[in-house]
């Protein structure tokens, strides 16, 4: 007789996984948040710094205290949140070109971000916050080291288009480059404007330009007004 063969049976299949844990509290509401966070900008228009509070902003955006307290830990907080809103609105699109043109655009720009009255409440609330502090990380990761990394882009530009020393130690440039702005930012004892910004270029460009023709510098570039 001939053998038959043994059938293994099907294996089960494998159970769903378990649903995945409910947050605990109510979902935050993108509503809330872009009422709280213009409530902030109203209160800072109105009163500075010191009138944004957790109360003022529960009865100007029409929330309740919790609702604030799920997206931020203090009104502090959500007054940069606001001021950061408002510098990255006032960011311009960067032109093409010429490094040293785009260079001068982007440095003029930032200057006069920070000649606002958004600029000036940032300055009020870092010169009183810990560098360490939620604000001093917040301000600095989202708006310095993006505005670094553009000037690092510029900078190898210019490089590579002969207008810089190919020598450069780039983060020490870009130090030199930024600092005055944010010196003058928070000790408020001169304007920020655009003769600022480009007297803090004239100047670094009279060391970091390749010489020239019998030690000649590279010409000034002019920005777009």
């Amino acid at each position: 007789m001939p053998r038959t063969r043994s059938v293994k049976p099907t294996p089960a299949p494998p159970p769903p996984p378990p649903p995945s844990p409910r947050p605990r509290g109510r979902p935050r509401s993108n509503a809330a948040r872009s009422a709280v966070l213009r409530a902030a900008r109203q209160l800072l228009a109105e009163g500075g710094v010191a009138a944004v509070t957790v109360e003022a902003l529960a009865i100007r955006a029409r929330v309740g205290k919790p609702t604030i307290y799920r997206s931020w830990p203090n009104a502090q907080a959500v007054a940069m949140a606001a001021l950061m809103d408002q510098l990255d609105a006032r960011v311009k699109e960067l032109p093409r070109g010429n490094a040293m043109t785009i260079l001068r655009t982007q440095l003029r720009d930032i200057v006069r971000v920070f000649a606002t009255s958004a600029g000036r409440h940032v300055a009020s609330m870092l010169a009183s916050a810990d560098p360490a502090s939620e604000l001093g990380r917040a301000f600095r990761n989202h708006f310095i080291l993006a505005r670094r990394e553009e000037g690092r882009a510029i900078l190898e530009q210019a490089i590579s288009q002969g207008d810089l020393r190919a020598d450069l130690d780039l983060t020490a440039t870009l130090d030199l480059l930024y600092a005055p702005v944010f010196y003058r930012l928070l000790l408020g004892h001169a304007p920020l404007d655009d003769r600022f910004s480009d007297a803090i270029l004239d100047h670094l460009l009279a060391g970091l330009a390749p010489a020239g023709v019998g030690g000649r510098r590279t010409r000034r570039t002019r920005a777009p007004p």
